[in-house]
C-alpha cells in the first residue's frame, strides 16, 4: 500500500471528468487499497480517483465512527434520488474550509465493485452527501463550486496564499 498525494484546489486536473473503468484487474485493486490508505490517513470520509490524479471513476468512503464499513464505489450511478438536505461540508482538496451545501438526503445507488459486479444500495444522510460529494469529483467538480463566486474566490485566495508559503 502506498499514501497518494492529494491534489489541492485550485489546481485544474480537479477539474478533469473522469472515464468509466473497464479494466477489473489487480491494479485497480491495488489503487483502491492506496485510495483506503490516503483518505484514513489524511483523515478523511470519502475520496475520488480524481483527487489523486487518476481519472477514472472510482471512490472510495467510510462514514463509520469506527472506520470499519469502508465502501468502494466504481462508475457509480445515481438512479434516484429523495428530499432535501443541508450540511456542512469539508474536501481534502479544499483543506480548513467547511460550508452548507444542499444535496439529496437520501439516493439509490448503482456501482460496480472490485471484480466488476453490480449492485444496487439505498443510502441516506451523511454517507449519501458524502456519496453526491465524491461523485462530483468525478465530473470535475467541487463543493466550492455550490457556493456564492465571492466565497469560492476567498477560499482560493487563501489557499494559493497557503501553498506558495509551503512551497518555501
Amino acid at each position: 500500500m502506498a499514501l497518494l498525494n492529494i491534489l489541492h484546489f485550485p489546481d485544474t486536473r480537479l477539474r478533469t471528468v473522469a472515464k468509466p473503468v473497464t479494466e477489473f484487474d489487480a491494479e485497480l485493486k491495488q489503487l483502491v487499497s492506496d485510495l483506503f490508505e490516503t483518505m484514513y490517513e489524511a483523515p478523511g470520509i470519502g475520496l475520488a480517483a480524481t483527487q489523486v490524479d487518476r481519472h477514472i471513476r472510482l471512490l472510495v468512503l467510510d462514514v463509520s465512527e469506527g472506520r470499519d464499513r469502508p465502501r468502494c464505489l466504481i462508475n457509480p450511478q445515481i438512479i434516484a434520488s429523495d428530499g432535501e438536505e443541508e450540511m456542512d461540508e469539508g474536501c481534502l482538496s479544499v483543506p480548513g474550509f467547511y460550508e452548507k451545501v444542499s444535496r439529496a438526503e437520501r439516493i439509490r445507488v448503482r456501482a460496480q465493485n472490485t471484480d466488476g459486479e453490480v449492485s444496487e444500495f439505498e443510502a441516506e444522510g451523511l454517507e449519501a452527501v458524502c456519496i453526491q460529494h465524491e461523485m462530483d469529483h468525478l465530473e470535475g467538480k467541487l463543493f466550492v463550486d455550490y457556493l456564492s463566486s465571492l466565497k469560492r474566490n476567498r477560499i482560493r485566495s487563501k489557499l494559493v496564499k497557503q501553498q506558495k508559503q509551503q512551497a518555501k
